[in-house]
C-alpha cells in the first residue's frame, strides 16, 4: 500500500473513509464540505481531544489500531459523562508522510471499532502532514431530550459511585515505562481503554445528580464535581476496588491514576444502579478527602507547575 505520501491526500482520504460504516444518526459521511448529523433533541452534545505522539502514545508500546480506539473512546467516554448517546466523530489525522498508508488504515479500523461499540460512527474530519503523528477528535452526541448531567449537581447526602475499572492504566504504563512485558491485562488497559458505554443510561435512569469522565485520575476528577457543586467528597479508601492484579501500589493507581475513562457520579442515598461500586458520600465543605484526610497527589496535568 505504500505510504500516505505515495497515496497523496485525496487517495488517503478515500483509503480512510471506505473503512467507516455510517450509523442511523449520520444523514450525509464523508464527502461534502460537512457532515450532517440527526439532532432530533434541538441540542447537540461536543467534546474535542487530542492524542499527541509522545506525549498520549508511543509507537514503540502502541500499534496503529489500540491508538485508533483510544482516541475514540476517550471521547466517546465525555459524551457518556453527560448523560448522552454518542453519535458521530470528526476525526483530525496528521502524520509525517512516509507514514505507511496501511498504517493509516489500522488506525482508522480501530476509531470504527471504538464507536461501533458506542453506538457512534466516525462522519468525517480531515487529513494533515506532519513532523509527528496527531490525532484530533470532535464527538457529538443526543440527550434525548433530557438535561446534561452536569458536574455541579451534587448535593450533600448523596452517594458517591464508580463504574468501570480504576487504575489499571496507571499500572501497565508503569509497566511499559520499567521495561515490563506483562501483565498483559495492564498493558493492554493503557494501551486501549474500556469505558462502560451503558453508564451514562444507568445513571440517568437511577437518578444521578452528577457524573465525570475519570480521565485524569479518581480523586483529581472527583475533585471537578466538588468545586462545580460546593460540596466535599468523601472517599472511603475500603470501599474502593482495589484489584490485586494492580499491585502494591494499587490503591495510589485506582486514586491518582488517568486514562481507564471509567465514571464517577453522585447518586442519592437509595439510587446507585447494582452495576456501580459505592465508595464515599458528599458533605457540606470543600474539596476531596480519602479516610479524612489530604488524598495523595500525582494526578495528570498536561502544564505543570
Amino acid at each position: 500500500m505504500g505510504t500516505i505520501g505515495e497515496l497523496g491526500e485525496f487517495g488517503l482520504i478515500g483509503q480512510l473513509t471506505r473503512r467507516l460504516p455510517q450509523g442511523p444518526q449520520v444523514r450525509l459521511g464523508p464527502g461534502d464540505d460537512a457532515a450532517v448529523i440527526a439532532a432530533p433533541d434541538g441540542r447537540v452534545v461536543a467534546t474535542t481531544d487530542l492524542l499527541v505522539e509522545g506525549r498520549h502514545f508511543r509507537l514503540d508500546w502502541s500499534g496503529p489500531y489500540d491508538i485508533g480506539r483510544k482516541a475514540a473512546a476517550q471521547n466517546l467516554a465525555d459524551v457518556v459523562a453527560m448523560g448522552a448517546r454518542p453519535t458521530a466523530l470528526l476525526v483530525g489525522f496528521a502524520a509525517p508522510p512516509g507514514t505507511g498508508a496501511a498504517w493509516a488504515g489500522r488506525l482508522y479500523d480501530g476509531l470504527a471499532d471504538e464507536c461501533r461499540a458506542a453506538g457512534a460512527s466516525v462522519a468525517g474530519g480531515d487529513v494533515a502532514g506532519a513532523p509527528h503523528i496527531i490525532v484530533a477528535v470532535t464527538a457529538l452526541g443526543d440527550l434525548g431530550g433530557a438535561a446534561p448531567l452536569t458536574r455541579s449537581g451534587a448535593r450533600p447526602g448523596d452517594v458517591v459511585a464508580v463504574r468501570g475499572r480504576l487504575g489499571f492504566a496507571s499500572a501497565g504504563l508503569a509497566l511499559l515505562g520499567a521495561g515490563e512485558d506483562g501483565p498483559e491485562e495492564l498493558l493492554a488497559a493503557h494501551r486501549r481503554p474500556e469505558p462502560p458505554y451503558a453508564a451514562g443510561d444507568e445513571a440517568r435512569a437511577h437518578g444521578a445528580t452528577a457524573m465525570i469522565d475519570v480521565s485524569d485520575g479518581l480523586v483529581q476528577d472527583l475533585g471537578h464535581i466538588a468545586d462545580a457543586s460546593g460540596v466535599r467528597v468523601d472517599i472511603d479508601s475500603a470501599a474502593v476496588p482495589v484489584p490485586e492484579i494492580l499491585g502494591p501500589d494499587g490503591l495510589r493507581h485506582v486514586l491518582t491514576g488517568g486514562e481507564d475513562h471509567a465514571f464517577a457520579a453522585t447518586f442519592p442515598p437509595s439510587a446507585p444502579p447494582a452495576s456501580w461500586t459505592r465508595i464515599g458520600v458528599v458533605a457540606k465543605g470543600a474539596g476531596v478527602r480519602v479516610d479524612g484526610r489530604e488524598p495523595p497527589a500525582g494526578a495528570w496535568d498536561h502544564f505543570p507547575a
